[in-house]
């Protein structure tokens, strides 16, 4: 979907993002201020091909681009699917097995169904090294470089693709694995080698060799695949920077993302976190959950007092056999529903949605490629909320009678329900499947959900965000401009950005300010110098300081923000009031009176890029004008079943109108839902403020 032509001489920035079932690109034009987008169905055999689809869609030519921005699910999906490469890793002697044994952490200890988690490399090709530094980096035994030289000629023997290195207290003194590495290198040049202190400078040793391991384990086909889109975009004629978006929102460039593919895990439901913080900044708005449905799953995060809520680690695949990657990251809960998710009767007469997806290959029966099982978005076909002819402003016919004779055969007759009532059912277990993201990224924090506007995107997101709202108590939700290129479009928001951590361990009443300066200063400097060498001139420079706090005697640390001022004023009082205030709202409660640790000090350095502009449309009157309406037509609502529904334009709304429930917004790539009892506003930003209504009559 491209806006209209625009002089001969652009300068663009590029944002390409790609999905389990579309591929969306948005591009803004630095010279003019226009935005440009495009979306494709995702070519998973060959990913560059999607990519240069939507790229034609836009009629965008990559030499006048300037600046490529790129996320991507390859390396969460290599992670998830276990097609990584063929791993060794090599750890200090003595702790072959930490990586196996890990935590022993049991979320249900009444479950006799738990699995524990199950590592990417098996033990035949876990290996020893003879060496040993001490907790605080010192030496205690030397390493034999001789013994890791035979065992490097060992596994080119054995075809490794990848070798994850794994020394204790490498945080502390990085030499021995940068020895290791580099005798690796040496003896195995085709080999991806990774090393845990280039990706983690904090303790705890089973979250840093499963990170490292991660790492290495999907390195070769993330770089293989880095390589061939450089290599497309350079036979394109495009002569800019390539960067790409890392787990936290911001952004570094592809010759570190080739190095620490696993920073890139959750690169596009960042980027879309990044672009729902743009528009509370635009609003003015404090506190907001991002929620982002697309094809395959469904993601949310928090936007709290203007920011995006980070972690310093996360469980990939989810509690009960994940693996921990030690990772700053966007704070992100995920479950596998989306407008793909098929729909299935198993044992039982028992109706389940995901998490398999029909994604974009042979994709939902409604596609007509040859899918046989009932999805999400053939439910929403079959209720009357998507249009047969109008599905990506009708580039894609939608096969309506296949969706209901699927409906029927597949799902209605084995519950001995009608199609209707089939397809109502698979809607109402999706919106409870996907409330629990939601709910884990505000309950489970301790924020009340209900208190925050949902700012809801993704293809899938607007045509479920007022059920979803419903379900959980949200009285407000704000669909953006273009919500089915938000996550692409979020990436133009992105920074530039470096995060560094230290372990310090030290007790906040005895650390003195002159040592913990010191340490945040290394970090920063690390920092200043990483965005001097990107080679991209940013508008300015941000330093963000944190530190991982917990009370003494306490196991676990959390994460508090600290403003520059605490260190100026050297007020230890006000660090520990900090942290005390979000004990309590994380955990219920505090201990004012009790002293505090300072376990990790964080650093964040943003090199701040320029913003695109407001997109605002124009001011109308109360009531929409008469061409923006296209149709009436059937569409069902199970409160009050069957309803004529007016069908509106979106691009023909004004700042100022007014919409009552039920009614259907469309546009190029999602359609919104406003359920009867909601009230709909359009801003002058040209966003949806739907007040939430009620079931209940």
């Amino acid at each position: 979907m491209a806006s209209n032509s625009t002089p001969n001489a652009r300068k663009l920035r590029i944002a390409v993002d790609i999905g389990g079932t579309f591929t969306d690109m948005a591009a803004f034009d630095e010279a003019t201020g226009q935005l440009l987008f495009g979306k494709a169905l995702s070519t998973h055999g060959a990913l560059v091909n999607g990519i240069q689809s939507t790229l034609d869609s836009a009629d965008i030519d990559l030499k006048d681009g300037n600046l490529f921005l790129h996320g991507s699910t390859i390396a969460i999906n290599t992670l998830l699917e276990r097609n990584g490469a063929n791993t060794a890793l090599l750890i200090t002697e003595g702790f072959r097995d930490i990586y196996e044994i890990g935590r022993v952490n049991r979320p249900d200890a009444y479950n006799l169904f738990f699995n524990k988690h199950q590592p990417l490399v098996k033990r035949s090709l876990r290996f020893e090294v003879a060496e040993r530094l001490r907790a605080d980096g010192s030496l205690h035994k030397p390493l034999d470089e001789a013994a890791v030289r035979e065992l490097a000629k060992e596994l080119k023997g054995q075809g490794i693709e990848a070798v994850a290195v794994l020394l204790l207290h490498s945080y502390r003194n990085p030499a021995h694995e940068q020895r290791v590495k580099a005798i690796l290198q040496e003896e195995l040049p085709h080999a991806f080698v990774s090393a845990s202190h280039e990706l983690s400078q904090e303790y705890r040793e089973f979250e840093r060799v499963s990170t490292v391991v991660a790492n290495a384990y999907v390195g070769p086909r993330v770089s293989q695949y880095l390589g061939q889109l450089e290599t497309h975009l350079s036979a394109k004629g495009f002569g800019g920077d390539f960067y790409v978006v890392q787990s936290t929102g911001g952004l570094f460039p592809i010759e570190h993302a080739r190095v620490g593919c696993v920073r890139m895990l959750e690169s596009g439901p960042a980027a879309g976190v990044i672009g729902a913080q743009a528009i509370c900044a635009q609003l003015g708005m404090g506190d907001a959950i991002a929620f982002d449905m697309g094809g395959t799953t469904a993601k949310a995060g928090v936007i709290s007092e203007g920011r995006p809520l980070t972690t310093g680690s996360a469980l990939i695949g989810g509690y009960e056999r994940a693996l921990p990657i030690q990772i700053p990251m966007m704070d992100i809960h995920e479950v596998g529903t989306g407008g793909g998710s098929i729909a299935r009767v198993e044992t039982g007469n028992a109706l389940r949605v995901g998490p398999q997806s029909a994604g974009s290959i042979p994709g939902p029966v409604a596609y007509g490629r040859g899918g046989q099982e009932p999805t999400v978005t053939d439910a929403n076909l079959v209720l009357g909320r998507l249009d047969a002819d109008n599905f990506l402003g009708g580039e894609l016919k939608l096969d309506l009678a296949g969706c209901q004779r699927q409906m029927a055969e597949r799902i209605a007759t084995p519950l001995g329900l009608d199609p209707t009532e089939a397809a109502d059912g698979i809607l109402r277990i999706a919106v409870t499947q996907m409330s629990h993201a939601v709910k884990a990224v505000t309950t489970e924090r301790g924020l009340d959900a209900g208190s925050f506007t949902m700012v809801v995107y993704g293809g899938a997101g607007p045509l479920h965000a007022s059920a979803i709202a419903r379900e959980i108590g949200i009285r407000k939700v704000l669909i953006p401009y273009a919500p089915g290129y938000f996550s692409a479009y979020g990436m133009l928001f992105s920074d530039l950005r470096y995060d560094y951590v230290r372990s310090v361990f030290r007790k906040l009443n005895d650390v003195s300010f002159d040592e913990i300066e010191a340490a945040y200063k290394q970090m920063e400097d690390e920092g200043r110098a990483a965005l001097e060498q990107s080679g991209v001139k940013a508008d300015g420079v941000v330093i963000e300081r944190a530190a991982d706090m917990r009370y003494v005697g306490q196991e676990h640390a959390v994460t508090v923000d600290l403003p520059l001022a605490f260190f100026e004023s050297r007020d230890r009082s006000a660090i520990k009031r900090q942290f005390d205030e979000l004990h309590k709202v994380r955990y219920g409660t505090s201990a004012p009176k009790e002293p505090a640790d300072l376990v990790s000090l964080r650093v964040t350095v943003l090199g701040t890029m320029k913003k695109p502009p407001r997109h605002q449309v124009a001011q109308g009157g109360a009531k929409p004008e008469a061409d923006a309406l296209r149709t009436v037509k059937p569409v069902y609502f199970r409160a009050g079943g069957w309803a004529d529904t007016p069908v509106f334009k979106r691009d023909l709304l004004r700042a100022g109108n007014l919409i009552s429930g039920p009614a259907l917004i469309e546009e190029h790539a999602s359609t919104t839902v406003v359920q009867p009892g909601d009230e709909l506003r359009v801003d002058e930003l040209g966003n949806l403020q739907i007040a939430i209504g009620s079931d209940r009559t």
